[in-house]
């Protein structure tokens, strides 16, 4: 298969965030941009999201409470659902 180059221009932080996001997921610039080359042929359009999933701040502060719980010797666990029912009066 023969290659060629593809110039563009865009903006520098544009650049640098999208390359961030690419690494992130273990790509290269040019990896996704054949990506999209290649699924926008297949599809015939504009083909895909992509996108890191993120937490918003109502499970970033679950997470958060979940591990704090998780950690703090003080807070009873249980290794029986018996066990859990009867402490939630269930």
């Amino acid at each position: 298969m023969a290659t060629t180059n593809l110039n563009i221009r865009t903006d520098k932080e544009i650049k640098e965030q999208a390359e961030q996001i690419f690494s992130d997921l273990g790509l290269n610039m040019t990896t996704a941009v054949n990506m999209f080359l290649r699924s926008t042929i297949r599809e015939n359009g504009i083909p895909f999201d992509l996108k890191l999933e993120v937490p918003n701040e109502v499970t970033t502060a679950a997470i958060e409470e979940g591990r704090r719980i998780a950690s703090d010797p003080d807070v009873k666990g249980y290794t029986d659902i018996s066990e859990l029912k009867a402490a939630l009066e269930l």
